[in-house]
């Protein structure tokens, strides 16, 4: 299986914030945003990734994380020239898809759970496409899932003014290699871009579609305002000062799945400036406990 990473747009959201950067370049407590997506992937088992930004944020990205062979995965970047909805993201990608599964994840979506990228392997096999649904108070402001008793799908709606359930569907896809040809079949909607929910009302129509309820424990954060970037922020600050590891490290992350030995993590911790991150790498690789989760 591939990933993809859509970390295009405009964040006209954040503005001023994003003014002369790209948000999911912006900090979320002590990591860039697109930490979190690229953390996600990797810890479901996927390790070659395409990050798809706009021209102009490339060399910084290139810059952060290069072509991603230091934590052992595989990193190449395209280009969108302009936002044209998710969906978008699969004609843009339909070479580094070929013949592959694919999961696509929004770059300022963050999720977090015990031994969620474990659970999100399973559907790493699954034919046609799979979705997840996870209680909002506010699901006008997503698209909206309607389950029946068995959670099966009935219904998909984007940002429905009368919601007909509590379920949103979070930005974290996955889909079989026929995406990047039912992706041409999307029309733009009013709001003139290829939506996602209609890419997945395809495969709906085909009874190709499945979706899973996030169970309770489970985070999933949109970092697309400025209340819930801070939100998020003062979320990962709370868990990584209480129970003392670091969410979406990726360097230990590629170490505690074997992509990369103790000595190469070592190295590559020495090689970072002095700073609490480097400390932090330098001290989970000298303990005793072992390398489980």
């Amino acid at each position: 299986m591939r990933g993809i990473i859509l970390a295009g747009g405009r964040g006209t959201r954040l503005f001023p914030l994003t003014t002369k950067i790209n948000k999911q370049l912006l900090s979320v407590y002590d990591k860039p945003m697109i930490y979190y997506p690229l953390a996600t992937l990797m810890s479901s088992g996927i390790k070659e990734i395409l990050i798809i930004t706009r021209e102009e944020d490339l060399p910084i990205f290139r810059e952060i994380l290069g072509d991603g062979s230091k934590i052992g995965i595989s990193i190449v970047y395209a280009v969108q020239s302009e936002p044209r909805g998710i969906v978008d993201a699969f004609l843009i990608a339909a070479d580094f898809i070929e013949n592959e599964r694919v999961a696509l994840i929004l770059g300022d979506n963050i999720f977090h759970g015990s031994g969620l990228g474990r659970r999100l392997e399973f559907y790493s096999n699954s034919k046609g496409a799979h979705i997840f649904a996870y209680r909002v108070s506010n699901p006008e402001d997503y698209g909206v899932i309607e389950l029946n008793e068995k959670f099966e799908i009935k219904s998909i709606a984007e940002k429905p003014a009368l919601p007909v359930s509590n379920f949103a569907i979070p930005g974290l896809y996955f889909f079989d290699s026929s995406v990047k040809n039912l992706a041409k079949q999307v029309e733009p909607s009013n709001r003139g871009e290829l939506e996602i929910t209609s890419l997945l009302r395809l495969y709906l129509g085909q009874k190709e579609l499945s979706a899973t309820l996030l169970p309770r424990g489970t985070v999933w954060l949109d970092t697309g305002s400025p209340r819930s970037l801070s939100d998020a922020g003062s979320f990962v600050r709370i868990i990584e000062e209480r129970q003392g590891y670091k969410i979406a490290c990726i360097e230990e992350i590629s170490w505690r799945l074997g992509w990369i030995s103790e000595d190469q993590l070592r190295n590559l911790a020495k090689s970072y400036p002095a700073s609490d991150y480097q400390e932090y790498l330098l001290r989970i690789v000298d303990e005793t406990v072992g390398k489980d989760w």
